[in-house]
């Protein structure tokens, strides 16, 4: 009996003959490695950076529309679980730019060499991260300024 899996190793030429042809190697070959969480994040950032600015584009309708569209959004906003999606969209939109200005480097054919992509990753999470500190503090510290200036 012809082993099954053979089968999946034929492939036509482009004159119809038939060929045998490798088959691509899967996750379970690959050791998982942070360039490839990186890879894969900065998909998912640039998603949660679409999805993000979506809903932007609805508190700014709500401030287009009036006083009481945008108090109804500013409590949703001014909630724990608003602040988190806030500084998660925040992350998302920073980590998106700072991986994409890596890909242009490496379009560019800067620091294309495995050592020098492995050397980067934890540079580029830690630039990331640390930018969207410092901004989400920034807002978050204003906020609580203007209120107490409100407040006196």
């Amino acid at each position: 009996m012809q082993d099954v899996r053979d089968a999946l190793y034929i492939g036509h030429r482009s004159d119809g003959t038939l060929t045998r042809r490798p088959m691509s190697p899967h996750l379970q070959v690959y050791r998982f490695r942070l360039s490839m969480f990186l890879s894969i994040a900065n998909r998912a950032a640039g998603v949660a950076a679409a999805a993000g600015s979506a809903l932007a584009v609805c508190w700014l309708n709500a401030a287009a529309k009036g006083p009481d569209s945008f108090r109804k959004v500013q409590k949703v906003t001014r909630h724990p679980l608003g602040i988190l999606a806030l500084a998660g969209w925040a992350l998302a939109l920073v980590y998106h730019f700072v991986a994409g200005l890596r890909h242009l480097a490496w379009d560019a054919g800067y620091r294309f060499e495995k050592k020098d992509i492995n050397e980067d990753g934890p540079v580029a999470v830690g630039v990331a991260v640390g930018t969207t500190v410092v901004l989400v503090a920034t807002v978050l510290g204003l906020a609580v300024c203007r209120s107490r200036k409100k407040a006196s």
